[in-house]
């Protein structure tokens, strides 16, 4: 199982009503998620594999597990492309 955690030194976020709301440093681009988001993210901030975020997925929202996969794939992607997701 691969471990997956956000970039600690890379981003600053707070979870204000529900949503993240994160700075990331390098480019001081603010970001911001939505419900799905926030739950991935959280998870993420203590550590979590690919398939423990499709399954908190499927749990959280009842939806199925190839479309669970592809938004959390979707997700992962972007923080990888901003440098805010680390192995």
């Amino acid at each position: 199982m691969t471990l997956l955690r956000l970039n600690e030194t890379a981003v600053s976020w707070r979870e204000v009503e529900g949503e993240i709301i994160a700075l990331q440093h390098a480019e001081s681009a603010y970001l911001a998620t939505n419900g799905t988001g926030t739950l991935l993210w959280k998870s993420l901030a203590e550590g979590t594999s690919r398939d423990d975020l499709v399954e908190l997925i499927v749990g959280e929202f009842g939806i199925d597990r190839v479309r669970a996969a592809a938004d959390t794939d979707a997700f992962l992607d972007a923080l990888r492309a901003q440098g805010l997701l680390v192995v």
